[in-house]
């Protein structure tokens, strides 16, 4: 029976693991049933948040500005996690931001998990709608608020709990933690040389990007510059060197 874990929940600047970021982390121990710890960190993605992403979650630039490095959130919530196995509502999405980031940067990351979202759709087929938003509303589960990472990871472990108490007994296989597979490749960081162009071509244009020059990946910076020159133009050569 899955009598230990660690409920976690992240929000982040997009969908995707590969383009988007960490935006918050939260997590809850748990043990027979009850939160034992918690872990939140509010991360600074170092870009302009999203106008969606603001109104969903309620994070705006200033309060992502003040929040930790991506590095410290991720380090601090795998020495949390311990050698937990995970649970969390569409579990998965949430394991791809935290296994790109463990591989991009040399760290370990292979866990166990439960989905509270696989169980909602086997033993919930009369909810019409299986978000954590509904299923809280239908099974009454109380949040201070929404789609922030710390209040959604307790709702996840509430309805694990609960969902558990009612179908554990008579299928505990669907509760038992499975390997969380998924493959992402390393990318690496922005070399020297397309900083430096990316440093000279917003100086020379007089333009602000959305993300800051040194947390992109070699594939952004880039796009980033071929982005340039494309709505701006070449930095133009000066005289004496044509």
């Amino acid at each position: 029976m899955l009598d230990r874990y660690v409920a976690v929940d992240l929000e982040m600047t997009g969908l995707r693991a590969k383009t988007d970021r960490i935006l918050e982390i939260g997590a809850v121990k748990v043990i027979d049933g009850e939160i034992i710890d918690t872990f939140q960190r509010l991360v600074n993605p170092q870009m302009k948040l999203p106008k969606e992403i603001i109104e969903l979650t309620g994070i705006t630039d200033e309060m992502a500005g003040a929040g930790c490095s991506t590095d410290d959130a991720v380090k601090g919530f795998l020495k949390f996690s311990e050698s937990f196995p995970l649970a969390g509502h569409n579990l998965i999405f949430d394991y791809s931001f935290l296994k790109q980031y463990a591989v991009n940067h040399g760290m370990m990351l292979e866990r166990e998990g439960t989905d509270t979202l696989k169980l909602a759709r086997k033993f919930l087929p009369e909810a019409q709608n299986k978000t954590l938003d509904h299923l809280c509303e239908l099974l009454q589960i109380k949040r201070d608020r929404n789609h922030r990472a710390l209040e959604d990871a307790k709702a996840a472990a509430k309805l694990l709990e609960l969902l558990k108490e009612k179908f554990a007994s008579k299928e505990p296989g669907a509760f038992e933690p499975k390997p969380l597979a998924y493959k992402v490749k390393k990318q690496q960081p922005a070399t020297a040389q397309q900083k430096r162009r990316l440093q000279e071509l917003t100086e020379y244009h007089k333009i602000e990007l959305e993300r800051q020059i040194e947390s992109l990946t070699r594939n952004e910076a880039s796009r980033t510059i071929d982005q340039i020159y494309l709505r701006y133009g070449r930095i133009p050569k000066p005289p004496d060197a044509i």
